[in-house]
């Protein structure tokens, strides 16, 4: 089998077209088989091989750098680059990253995970370059998805104005022009990628200098025969040499137009266009369904906590008619796919523009329409002026409904949601709640649409204990916590489902067992109220044990010159690595036998 011979790049390099081929088949049968046992992202893999057997064909990695936009492409890049063999450990703790990852190899030249990163990343590598007098190239792939961010554009402008020997590739799997691929434009690409048209263009116009009139004429001319045919007129005004959409499956055409790009000089922009799951008929025909697939499983299936919100969306969709949901591009991953199907005209999907999303729901909350955001965690990062600007300065009231929030598992660094306690309750003017189990969450998300103000409820990935949802709203009241177990001596302060794992602890050891409920306003009377009657407060998140929602405890007792001891537990100050859900809880001291016996190890 070829795809066994292939160790690193350079084995490409010796292969025929044919077996180059032959190889592309080869390993989308391996990626088939290999993502349902592990999990992980399937369409996009699919539809990016060829290109990827194309670049590293053409370029020379890892002297010439490759960044990979968001990442979820680079499964065949890890295969041939060495790591055919562990793509059985692929998201699994302490094997393979679902993303490119700088410490797991010389090939993967940038960690990427959030999208619309690449061109900038890469064109400060082309810029290095530049500096140290390096003929090697750089080299972004974004998806159209990826190009919807506004800092692609940011970093399309940057580059564009320089005279860099940089390439973007933009791989083209959903937008419209994708239907003029054909003979015709394969034929154009490879003559605009040439030798021969680069001299004549670039000598044409340095011939027309001297005579402005001419040169104008000559370039409106060119503009519009090749905006006739050619959909690149955008990309030229950033200042690219535009050339495509080509056939992002044809590997000849590729490795020929790759081939042209490389000898020519400044920057220039490859429309390629390709079929997210090609090559495995039913990702082709779903490819939302097999973006990211779960590892195959017998265990009997809970409800998500996604699921709840989706299915309170729906039930506050009917009784609102003022309600709105908005989702920068995750749709179906969020929960909003069953809203947006029976509301359409209250759906709005922004594309990966999280700072736009936010701006925008302020927009439509300031004319009396009440907005949802549906959102990552880890993806909120990237909104956080607008959230502080925007919103709560101006005290806009709308619901963050924050799902992967916490402990993610197998998607590692780049998708965990161990920072928003930390970033959000510092900022004023707003409601903050973690609920402790589904139907809470029901309710909590019930009751913050129903606040005047700026609300957020976070939850995290996958499903709960089972418990029942009671669609009538709970006994929550603002700030308010709900004591569970009362006992003596040690009082354990939870913060959402982490509670769950500390029901036991507070039995066996006859401590009080709080639901916080809420992060900010934080249950003052409370926290005051045990430490008086208790000798050991704890607190449980999941979230970063900085700035945190022990840390909040804690800012409570110095304000009332309280002084007792306190066992704040969270997740330890460093970026945790990817892992199954229960790995990650454990590493990090969160599972019941941890919290059982620091809180033991804390009394002696």
């Amino acid at each position: 089998m070829l795809i066994d011979q292939i160790k690193s790049p350079q084995d490409l390099k010796k292969l025929t077209r044919d077996e180059l081929k032959t190889l592309a088949n080869q390993i989308r049968e391996f990626l088939i088989d290999s993502v349902f046992e592990t999990g992980g992202h399937l369409s996009s893999n699919l539809g990016a091989i060829e290109l990827t057997l194309a670049i590293h064909y053409v370029f020379d990695a890892p002297k010439d750098k490759i960044v990979w936009d968001v990442g979820h492409q680079t499964y065949t890049h890890k295969i041939i680059t060495g790591r055919k063999n562990m793509m059985s450990s692929l998201r699994k703790k302490g094997g393979l990253s679902g993303f490119p990852n700088v410490q797991e190899s010389i090939y993967d030249n940038f960690g990427t995970g959030h999208s619309s990163t690449s061109i900038s990343a890469a064109f400060g590598m082309s810029e290095a370059f530049r500096i140290s007098k390096s003929s090697n190239k750089a080299i972004a792939v974004i998806g159209d998805g990826g190009m919807t961010g506004g800092m692609a554009f940011e970093g399309l402008n940057n580059a564009g104005a320089s005279e860099n020997d940089f390439l973007v590739i933009l791989n083209d799997n959903d937008m419209s022009i994708s239907k003029n691929v054909g003979a015709l434009n394969n034929y154009l690409s490879k003559l605009l990628s040439g030798k021969i048209y680069g001299s004549v263009k670039k000598s044409g116009k340095a011939v027309f200098s001297s005579l402005p009139p001419v040169l104008e004429l000559a370039r409106k001319t060119e503009e519009h025969v090749k905006g006739m045919v050619i959909p690149g007129t955008l990309f030229e005004e950033f200042g690219f040499n535009y050339i495509g959409p080509i056939d992002g499956h044809d590997i000849d055409i590729l490795i020929d137009t790759l081939s042209n790009i490389k000898s020519l000089s400044g920057p220039q922009f490859l429309h390629i266009a390709t079929k997210k799951g090609f090559g495995y008929t039913p990702a082709e025909s779903d490819p939302n369904k097999f973006h990211g697939i779960s590892k195959k499983t017998t265990a009997i299936k809970k409800i998500t906590y996604t699921e709840v919100f989706s299915e309170w969306l729906l039930d506050a969709g009917k009784k609102n008619k003022q309600l709105c949901a908005i989702t920068p591009a995750m749709a179906d991953g969020s929960g909003l796919t069953k809203f947006a199907k029976k509301y359409p005209k209250r759906f709005f999907d922004v594309g990966i523009a999280e700072q736009h999303a936010l701006t925008f729901a302020a927009g439509l909350s300031s004319n009396k329409i009440k907005p949802v955001v549906a959102i990552y965690s880890s993806f909120l990062q990237r909104g956080y002026d607008q959230f502080i600007h925007d919103i709560a300065l101006q005290n806009i009231p709308m619901l963050f409904a924050i799902d992967r929030a916490g402990i993610v598992g197998a998607d590692g660094p780049t998708h965990s949601g161990n920072f928003d306690i930390s970033f959000l309750r510092c900022i004023p003017n707003i409601v903050f709640m973690a609920p402790s189990n589904e139907s809470e969450c029901y309710s909590m998300l019930e009751f913050g649409y129903n606040y005047n103000g700026v609300c957020a409820v976070r939850y995290p990935r996958g499903s709960g204990l089972g418990t029942a949802i009671n669609k009538h709203l709970d006994d929550i009241k603002l700030g308010k916590s709900k004591t569970l177990i009362s006992g003596k001596k040690i009082a354990i302060l939870a913060f959402g489902p982490v509670l769950n794992n500390c029901i036991d602890i507070a039995n066996d050891l006859n401590a009080t067992l709080v639901d916080m409920r809420f992060i900010k306003p934080i249950d003052e009377s409370i926290i005051k109220q045990l430490s008086k009657t208790h000798d050991l407060i704890v607190t449980v998140e999941d979230n970063t044990i900085c700035g945190g929602a022990g840390s909040a405890v804690l800012e409570i007792l110095s304000k009332n010159k309280i002084v007792m001891p306190t066992l704040i537990l969270g997740i330890p100050d460093k970026f945790v690595d990817h892992g199954s859900q229960e790995e990650i809880y454990k590493q990090c001291g969160l599972d019941k036998n941890s919290i059982f016996n620091k809180i033991v190890k804390s009394l002696k």
